[in-house]
């Protein structure tokens, strides 16, 4: 299922309409229901706001069969592509039923997540592989 029908899907579930969806996101409902139709791809920013909205993590859209492998090979990654981005999200452990998410982000020179700033509960780790990245926390702006 595309990431739309997914959205929606859940959003019907929780008994949502679009309307009330758009207000706990601060979207609008335009935006929503063209994510909805996957005519449009959410930044991570907008996916973040419709996945807290929506009381599941970010990395939902990755849970979509549950695995008893306990080992992810590179060809059986669970990716996440937003369609004209330019940022890649592979799910790097079998799923998300453990303490620890572990996620390979590839990120294309040029791109830009967002200026809306992201916030969830627990820590997270990168590493940067090659290239450079602008990270920003708080008022404060890191090169990596």
């Amino acid at each position: 299922m595309e990431l739309g029908g997914r959205i929606r899907e859940l959003r019907k579930q929780k008994k949502m309409s679009i309307e009330q969806l758009s207000k706990a996101t601060e979207l609008s409902t335009g935006l929503i229901s063209q994510v909805e139709r996957d005519m449009l791809s959410p930044n991570v920013a907008a996916l973040w706001k419709i996945s807290a909205a929506l009381d599941v993590h970010m990395n939902y859209f990755f849970d979509e069969v549950e695995e008893q492998n306990p080992i992810v090979r590179k060809g059986e990654r669970k990716k996440i592509q937003l369609p004209n981005s330019k940022i890649t999200y592979e799910l790097l452990c079998p799923n998300l039923k453990k303490a620890m998410e572990v996620l390979l982000i590839t990120i294309e020179p040029g791109e830009c997540s967002t200026e809306d700033k992201i916030a969830h509960e627990g820590e997270e780790c990168g590493i940067i592989l090659k290239g450079s990245l602008k990270v920003k926390w708080g008022n404060k702006e890191y090169l990596l």
